[in-house]
């Protein structure tokens, strides 16, 4: 996360880098400030969700970490979802091999 470009948005903030590696891979932090067990849990299945088809069009070899910010438990998927791809795009444009 120190290397990486980042964005944020109300519920999340996105960290990218680009290592030119052969597999891109996701990497997910909720820390207790979103809640309870069960509360985290939902964001991490929600926060899954998303990078389960985004991943699919970030450039080969991308490593990105999605760290949950306290808003996103109260966040419904699909706010999550925009969120979450909003802060990604802007991320893989700072981001530098």
């Amino acid at each position: 996360m120190r290397r990486g470009a980042k964005a944020g948005g109300r519920t999340a903030v996105v960290y990218v880098v680009k290592t030119g590696g052969a597999s891109s891979m996701a990497g997910f932090a909720v820390s207790r400030a979103v809640g309870g067990a069960v509360v985290r849990n939902l964001v991490k299945r929600r926060l899954r969700a998303v990078m389960a088809d985004a991943l699919a069009t970030v450039p080969e070899g991308s490593h990105v970490v999605v760290r949950a910010l306290p808003a996103a438990a109260d966040a419904s998927f699909a706010q999550l979802r925009a969120d979450v791809l909003g802060a990604m795009s802007r991320a893989e444009a700072k981001a530098t091999l």
